[in-house]
């Protein structure tokens, strides 16, 4: 699913066309938000992988080769999970972090980086890395993005680039 060269073709062609769109339009053909995030909490988490590591010392969790986390349908696939439990609060899981090509999927979106890390307590996502985000048939790419799952709010940051959908 990585954004290759006729993608950008297709956003410069519109650019030189001049084709504009406005910033309405982009307001209601985007969103960075991944409520997907947040509608899965509670629900029980799978992990998938070739080789895992506890750590009862440090609270850490690695799991390597293929990981594939799963929560309701939600799934985050990459080479390297590492999950870190809240200290002293039997299991709950504080941070995760997704490394070495990641990929993630909810019910609305999908998206893909270089790394990921879903600070769980504060909602947060930041994704960094060749950052793809396709939402329907709406594609937008950066080098960073950083998400509040709780409020909705979002930001895609570095080479940020748009291709959205527009009906007639």
């Amino acid at each position: 699913m990585r954004m290759t060269g006729p993608i950008f073709r297709v956003v410069a062609l519109a650019v030189l066309m001049g084709h504009v769109l406005s910033a309405q339009a982009l307001a209601q053909g985007t969103g960075l938000s991944f409520s997907g995030l947040d509608a899965v909490r509670g629900l029980p988490v799978e992990i998938r992988s070739d080789q895992l590591q506890v750590d009862n010392n440090t609270g850490e969790t690695v799991f390597s080769g293929n990981a594939v986390l799963g929560q309701g349908d939600m799934r985050i696939a990459a080479p390297l999970i590492r999950i870190v439990y809240a200290p002293g609060d039997g299991g709950r899981i504080q941070r995760l972090e997704a490394s070495g090509g990641v990929t993630l999927v909810t019910a609305q979106e999908a998206a893909e980086a270089a790394t990921a890390v879903y600070e769980v307590v504060a909602g947060t996502v930041a994704m960094r890395g060749s950052v793809i985000l396709t939402q329907g048939q709406n594609v937008l790419s950066g080098d960073r993005l950083d998400v509040n799952v709780r409020t909705g709010q979002g930001r895609m940051d570095g080479n940020v680039r748009t291709i959205i959908q527009t009906t007639p």
